[in-house]
């Protein structure tokens, strides 16, 4: 019929990436995890404003912690504001924190912040435990991703002919 896109509810909104992770790190795990935020956190995050650029994932007796996401303050909500950089408490299964916690404390190992999105009214951060990539490491995921755009730029020109 006509032009109109039927939008998916359970369609996970992003709110903000992290998009350095996957050119410094080598992903080892991933893991979706639920956020203790305020009030005025929410709202911000609702207008699309967010910063996982500087962001980390601490473990620490068992809980996990989002250190350093910057989250601006919402412009309606007065006295009753948040502290853009505070930490924030992560929610997850024991079973997973304690996991996490044991793999992080091993050399070279730490956990970032992916990805924080909404599904359905609950907001999402996709956390990653993650090892630093060698300057090798890095030339060679930067190779294969040229690699993979000149395969695909071929196979354009050639698909037209």
């Amino acid at each position: 019929m006509g032009g109109m896109k039927k939008i998916d509810p359970d369609a996970p909104r992003l709110v903000a990436q992290n998009r350095k992770v996957r050119h410094e790190y080598l992903i080892l795990q991933e893991l979706e995890v639920g956020l203790v935020l305020l009030g005025s956190e929410v709202k911000s995050l609702r207008t699309g404003r967010c910063s996982l650029a500087e962001a980390h994932v601490r473990a620490k007796e068992g809980e996990l912690f989002l250190v350093g996401a910057h989250i601006p303050e919402y412009v309606h909500a007065g006295k009753q504001n948040h502290e853009p950089t505070r930490t924030r408490k992560l929610l997850a299964h024991k079973r997973e924190i304690l996991g996490l916690e044991k793999a992080s404390r091993e050399k070279g190992m730490t956990m970032v912040p992916l990805a924080l999105y909404f599904v359905r009214q609950h907001l999402k951060l996709k956390i990653a435990l993650v090892r630093g990539k060698k300057l090798h490491d890095k030339r060679a995921t930067t190779r294969e991703r040229d690699d993979k755009r000149e395969l695909a730029r071929e196979a354009k020109l050639h698909g037209r002919h």
